[in-house]
């Protein structure tokens, strides 16, 4: 992967350290939408494998294995799973939260909240105690396994 991006963008995307920089890429993917479809071209389907290994590693007993998919409705992922649980938090929750300074940029291009919980199985709204939230995940592991 590392390859592949420095071909398209160069070496403004390696940090000091010679390792691929996420937010240099992100200041590139957020701005044009060209080059994000690139991106998700080339890193979608290795996510999707990668997966599809690590299930195929479990061994047969499993009784539950939890995948995390950001865009998971906006790639029509959810068919690949026997349950979904959506879990969001207010916008100023969000925001305060985000490792980025333009979060609106990067939540245009995903569905609104509504629309995922409508959609889920399971939907969580996080703007409370961990303790909350460890009590929601309890309660969902107990249903599905």
């Amino acid at each position: 992967m590392k390859r592949l991006v420095v071909e398209r963008w160069g070496d403004r995307v390696l940090g000091a350290d010679g390792e691929v920089d996420r937010k240099a890429i992100g200041a590139i993917v957020f701005a044009d939408a060209e080059e994000l479809a690139w991106l998700e071209a080339v890193l979608h389907p290795r996510t999707v494998e990668a997966q599809r290994l690590w299930r195929e590693e479990l061994p047969d007993d499993t009784r539950l294995a939890v995948v995390e998919v950001p865009l998971l409705y906006e790639t029509g992922a959810e068919t690949r799973f026997d349950a979904v649980v959506v879990i969001t938090a207010p916008a100023d929750v969000r925001a305060g939260r985000a490792r980025v300074a333009d979060v609106t940029a990067r939540e245009r291009r995903l569905l609104p909240d509504e629309e995922k919980v409508a959609r889920a199985d399971f939907t969580y709204v996080n703007d409370r105690s961990l303790d909350d939230l460890d009590a929601f995940v309890a309660d969902v592991v107990a249903r599905l396994a």
